[in-house]
């Protein structure tokens, strides 16, 4: 055996995993066809939200809160700035299915934070300009995650505790064999007893058997400046936002490079047949939606971007991610297509892979996520 376990992929999902792995003293395996912390992929970008009040619903604040944890840790573990808890704002109709979500999370689990109305936005956060019926939730717990730097820590952590990582070199093929998992990478083969697959936007190509729910998605960020100086926009000021109106979703980082401020859709800008054929050019074009977005919700930023990137990611049909037993193949896992919005709890899925490679079970509740729901 080459090694006990190996992570296929190192990026958002694999690096944690393998730093979890080898904090479990477990002889473990990194494959990475670029190298880790690179920008190709779903880590891309700068900037990350973290956020406990959940959106997506109250079933992921234990995951949130174990991220939460773990975030620290790492950051005492490397010397690495990854977390800066500078707040959060969650702004959208109070009766829609979101907002009930937030307040909930906040309810369920007693998390610190405040409701405001217009009024209260008005005079704490001018930046915004709120519509009739809206009200802003502030999470005490959210704030800023720098991914590249992110993944880069963990990999080098679990570096440092004994894992070795193969860089530079695409697998092509995990496939079970009698005695293990045999990995093809290049000209090499290996041969390990377990395999986790956290290939991100690549994750299509390793779930034959629910590959139909899959589909790679090139996604768009965009910096804009403020027209008056960038003070009220610094993070000490200007809280991370997510924001639904209507058709529009948008979300919101401060301006970290002292000028200019992360505006960018929770939206697609179009589906990939594969994931090596993102385009990262931009048409300006693509751009008028969030454009007329940040002109009309935040009147304080000049509404033409400073700054364009494009990135991708992976997502499922039902926009929730998979994590558990590969359908149909044995002794492999699979933590992939986390639809936008995986990296925050990157570390507690890095704890859930090495639980699963160690016991098969973890202690996380992950079974809203579990591949298999799609077989039925």
């Amino acid at each position: 055996m080459d090694a006990k376990v190996a992570v296929v992929g190192t990026g958002s999902m694999g690096s944690m995993a393998l730093w979890q792995l080898a904090r479990a003293g477990v002889d473990a395996i990194g494959f990475e066809q670029f190298s880790p912390g690179h920008d190709r992929a779903a880590a891309g970008g700068e900037s990350r939200i973290f956020r406990t009040a959940y959106l997506e619903g109250p079933q992921y604040v234990p995951l949130l809160l174990r991220a939460r944890e773990l975030w620290r840790e790492l950051e005492e573990e490397t010397g690495f700035g990854l977390l800066d808890l500078n707040r959060g704002l969650m702004i959208g109709p109070e009766d829609s299915e979101p907002m009930r979500n937030v307040l909930a999370s906040a309810r369920d689990f007693d998390l610190p934070h405040r409701v405001l109305d217009g009024a209260d936005m008005r005079r704490e956060f001018p930046q915004h300009a709120m519509h009739g019926g809206e009200i802003a939730f502030l999470d005490e717990w959210a704030g800023v995650l720098r991914p590249e730097f992110a993944v880069l820590a963990a990999a080098t952590a679990a570096q440092a505790r004994g894992a070795r990582v193969v860089t530079d070199s695409r697998v092509t093929d995990v496939e079970p064999v009698p005695d293990g998992v045999r990995i093809r990478c290049g000209d090499r083969t290996w041969t390990v007893e377990q395999a986790i697959v956290t290939a991100g936007p690549w994750t299509q190509r390793f779930v034959p058997a629910i590959e139909q729910h899959v589909r790679a998605q090139k996604l768009v960020m965009t910096w804009y400046h403020p027209r008056g100086g960038v003070a009220d926009y610094l993070p000490d000021r200007f809280p991370i936002f997510i924001r639904d109106r209507g058709d529009r979703h948008v979300f919101g980082i401060p301006a970290l490079d002292g000028g200019s401020v992360k505006v960018a859709p929770h939206a697609s800008y179009g589906e990939l047949a594969d994931a090596d054929d993102l385009d990262r050019n931009v048409a300006p074009a693509d751009l008028e939606p969030i454009n007329a977005t940040v002109a009309d919700l935040l009147p304080g930023l000049v509404p033409t971007p400073v700054r364009v990137s494009a990135y991708m990611d992976a997502y499922t049909s039902d926009g929730h991610a998979l994590v558990g037993a590969m359908p149909g193949v044995d002794r492999v896992w699979v933590l992939g297509a986390f639809s936008g919005h995986g990296f925050k709890m990157a570390p507690a899925f890095g704890q859930v892979a090495a639980e699963l490679a160690a016991d098969g079970k973890t202690g996380l509740p992950v079974e809203h996520l579990d591949p298999r729901r799609f077989l039925t």
